[in-house]
């Protein structure tokens, strides 16, 4: 399958490229760079010049394509914009794939977020639609939840397309920007590592090389129209505390409960406040015998012992 894919030098299209690669298809990625360009060719894809502005082009390499795999965002935008100008930005990309792809039955997989469900007060599952996403839910996960309901929404004109709900923390040795390197640097900063009230909020973790895997698997045969869940480390979650506890124990930090009332002032989570105070259950069930996932690589506190979250000096 000649595969079309846009991220592939981040956390995790620099796994999921080599995976595609393996499994014998033939990878296009999208690269704005020399530098991106470079580390394409050296996980083995072709390259495709272009950036996530281009319409056009995005279209003409999807149509070009037997599928296609977008895990890339516009991070450039986070820092004046934040969440809420990445989906906005995201939208018209996931239009333009529509109608290239429209009526072909070709395989389109988007990245998305366990965070969009919501707290169901229970386990958020895969066939749990995204909730809506309103002015009230600005800055949250959930204000995304516009752009995987028109993946979604694909498969009514006839494209293969599905959602991959990426755990919280997506872990491993590329991870440099996610939650957890963030929440090591706070606790680095402030000399104590915080937790949200009692710490039972459940947050889910994932290997990377895992949500590799899943994305291919979703490529090859998942049904359209469709949610995955990328969650490792059993169903449920893991207790914030319990992650705070592991970062506390490498860095040899004290672990302290952060009260309500602190996080929602610029204190310990500062951006982090309404994300950090949720809880995030999910169930990957239906993703294991749908599509035959096992997550093989080792769980978060593993990891955690790897050593590259950690390193000496």
């Amino acid at each position: 399958m000649r595969v079309f894919v846009t991220g592939g030098t981040g956390h995790s299209g620099s796994h999921i490229v080599p995976e595609l690669i393996a499994a014998g298809h033939e990878v296009t990625g999208l690269a704005r760079s020399d530098t991106a360009a470079a580390a394409l060719s050296a996980l083995g894809a072709k390259v495709r010049r272009g950036s996530l502005q281009d319409l056009d082009g995005l279209k003409e390499a999807a149509a070009d394509s037997d599928g296609v795999i977008h895990v890339a965002h516009r991070q450039d935008l986070l820092p004046s914009g934040g969440l809420d100008a990445v989906a906005a930005a995201e939208l018209p990309i996931m239009l333009a794939y529509g109608e290239a792809l429209a009526g072909t039955g070709k395989p389109l997989v988007a990245a998305g977020s366990i965070g969009s469900g919501g707290d169901l007060g229970r386990p958020v599952t895969e066939e749990d639609p995204a909730l809506p996403s309103g002015d009230e839910y600005k800055g949250t996960l959930r204000i995304r939840n516009i752009v995987e309901t028109t993946v979604i929404g694909l498969a009514e004109q006839g494209v293969r397309s599905s959602i991959v709900r990426i755990a919280n923390i997506a872990h491993g040795t590329t991870d440099r920007a996610g939650f957890l390197p963030v929440l090591i640097a706070l606790a680095k900063e402030k000399g104590y590592v915080g937790y949200p009230g009692d710490g039972a909020n459940l947050w889910n973790a994932v290997h990377i090389r895992d949500v590799a895997s899943l994305f291919r698997l979703a490529l090859e045969k998942g049904p359209a129209g469709k949610y995955w869940h990328a969650v490792g480390d059993g169903d449920g979650g893991i207790p914030f505390r319990e992650i705070a506890e592991a970062i506390g124990s490498r860095l040899g930090l004290p672990v302290v409960s952060v009260p309500a009332d602190i996080l929602m002032v610029p204190g310990y989570f500062g951006f982090l406040a309404n994300i950090v105070t949720q809880s995030y259950p999910a169930s990957n069930l239906i993703t294991r015998r749908t599509l035959g996932w096992e997550p093989a690589q080792p769980g978060l506190l593993a990891d955690l012992d790897n050593g590259h979250y950690f390193p000496a000096g």
